[in-house]
């Protein structure tokens, strides 16, 4: 690559061969930066990811990061590996340029419960080098490949005898197995794949059928919707567990959004409400849940009914609809209202996004107007989310004792600095309305002071509306208010089981297998943290 001119070669054939290394040395070099550059990205990744773990999200920017990056990786590592191909197409083009081969991290093992199905590679059946045929094994080597088997379906046949007594004749057969839908002919695992995939992984039953076809297995729509049905009631003695199990809480976390809903000749906007139970930050022993609730609009009413038993904390945001929730003398007792500070936040992040109004910049849209002081509140807030990583899981009584030393100050500096910077701003403006939304509830805001159960935000409950919000896309709309609440109950179920660290659709299978004959009094059995997967212990057992 570094003759100069005069030293070139003046024949043709020597000029190629000239060229096609250059071209070799040129692909290496492309493909080691594209090595390196995928590298660096995938640092960057895990960087973050660790930095999240210790610390907990830090804001909607981390998250929006994340995905940045991850997005970023994948292009980065596809193009890395195209580089790589096409280094070693130019270098096998010539004698004199290596290779280049990309340094990957070393695979981990395949989990040894998958099965493995040997392919024995017929040996020689003599020597290559004397060609005699007296060849003794001496071991083998063994190269693994991961491998998937298409879903397959099969039909099982409960074959029950009968018997004639010889002195009687009277005739004996044993009863028909337990099935979870009166004289249905689903198995456990099919309507448990098909209850998942429609409400955990938002497929419609239209689109399910469609496949279960080309797989040539016809089930009409029709026939799919009768067994959720029967499933639903199956499974709402559950959910009157778990709906009990969440409304016994010190604290809720409560939230609602959209979902559309299917009317005459048009599609009109109904809500899905969620109260979570997550006792883990302050310590607590008793494991999470979440309750979802269908209603086809956002009535005060509808959360009043859903907490018309509870009394206790209910971290929130700021809808009118709660505030009969907070009335000191209702029947069942007080309700505290915690607010959430990552809501307070938002607005002031919006307009203080500097990476947002950097990517604005590079695509050529006009970028919005930073204000300072949305700056300031975010770091005066975000100061407080930091004492709140290090105190994480603590009890209450240690959580109080930390937010009264170290937070207390910051939150009393804050309202100060909030009041004098009201005063002014003209009405209109869009960091006074900031301002204005938490200065008028600054007594739910600060409630956390006092009060280690409290967290800093309503996190729990926007994780637990997050696979909504991302299914609107796919299923479009709730058929009916009765398809809304048959969709509440389920969600119910399965992020419960999620939020458990358990598969939601192993743990169906299991559940609708069982709870034909399992006895009333034992039905918390079933409940998703009390769930053991039976196939799984056979399994480790044998």
């Amino acid at each position: 690559m570094g003759d100069s001119p005069e030293k070139l070669p003046e024949d043709i054939e020597a000029l190629q061969a000239a060229l096609l290394v250059t071209r070799a040395e040129l692909a290496s070099v492309r493909a080691q930066q594209s090595d390196d550059q995928a590298l660096i990205a995938h640092l960057k990744l895990q960087i973050k990811k660790l930095n999240r773990d210790r610390h907990g999200p830090r804001s909607e920017r981390t998250a929006r990061l994340l995905d940045q990056l991850e997005l970023t990786l994948e292009e980065l590592e596809a193009s890395a590996t195209e580089d790589e191909l096409a280094a070693e197409m130019a270098a096998a083009k010539t004698t004199k340029v290596a290779s280049f081969t990309r340094k990957r991290p070393s695979r981990q093992p395949f989990p040894d419960h998958l099965p493995r199905e040997r392919v024995l590679v017929p040996g020689p059946v003599t020597c290559a080098c004397c060609g005699g045929a007296r060849l003794s094994k001496l071991g083998e080597d063994i190269t693994e490949t991961l491998e998937v088997i298409p879903k397959s379906w099969k039909v099982i046949q409960h074959v029950r005898e009968k018997f004639s007594c010889r002195d009687c004749e009277k005739i004996s057969q044993a009863p028909a197995p337990f099935h979870v839908i009166a004289r249905g002919w689903a198995g456990p695992s099919l309507l448990a794949m098909v209850l998942f995939e429609k409400f955990g992984q938002h497929q419609p039953l239209n689109r399910q059928a469609e496949r279960y076809a080309k797989e040539g297995v016809p089930i009409s729509l029709s026939t799919l919707a009768d067994q959720v049905g029967g499933c639903t009631v199956a499974l709402t003695p559950l959910f009157r567990r778990l709906e009990a199990h969440v409304l016994r809480a010190e604290r809720l976390h409560g939230d609602d959004t959209t979902v559309p809903v299917l009317a005459k000749g048009k599609t009109d906007t109904g809500r899905i409400w969620v109260y979570v139970r997550d006792d883990k930050p302050f310590g607590g022993q008793a494991p999470p849940g979440a309750v979802f609730y269908y209603s086809r609009d956002r009535a005060g009413e509808h959360p009043q009914a859903h907490l018309a038993g509870y009394s206790g904390i209910f971290q929130a945001d700021a809808y009118g609809g709660y505030g009969k929730l907070y009335d000191p003398g209702r029947n069942a007792g007080p309700i505290l209202e915690a607010a959430c500070w990552v809501h307070a936040r938002r607005p002031f992040f919006v307009m203080a996004d500097l990476a947002e109004n950097a990517r604005r910049k590079v695509q050529g849209k006009k970028p919005a107007v930073i204000s300072p002081l949305a700056l300031e509140a975010v770091r005066r807030i975000d100061a407080l989310f930091e004492i709140e990583r290090g105190i994480n899981g603590e009890t209450p009584e240690r959580r109080r004792a930390v937010r009264q030393e170290r937070s207390a100050p910051l939150v009393a500096a804050l309202e100060a600095w909030m009041r004098e910077q009201r005063a002014k701003l003209s009405r209109r403006n869009d960091v006074a309305k900031a301002m204005d939304y938490m200065l008028k509830r600054w007594g739910s805001f600060t409630r956390f002071l006092n009060d280690g159960r409290i967290c800093l935000s309503n996190n729990a409950a926007e994780r637990a509306l997050r696979g909504i919000a991302l299914g609107r896309k796919s299923w479009l709309f709730c058929g009916s208010d009765r398809g809304g609440d048959r969709a509440a109950m389920m969600y119910s179920l399965i992020v419960t089981a999620k939020m458990n660290d358990v598969d939601p659709q192993a743990w169906l299978a299991d559940v609708l297998a069982r709870i034909a004959a399992h006895p009333v009094q034992r039905l918390d059995e079933l409940l998703p943290w009390n769930w053991r997967d039976r196939n799984k212990q056979a399994n480790q057992a044998a």
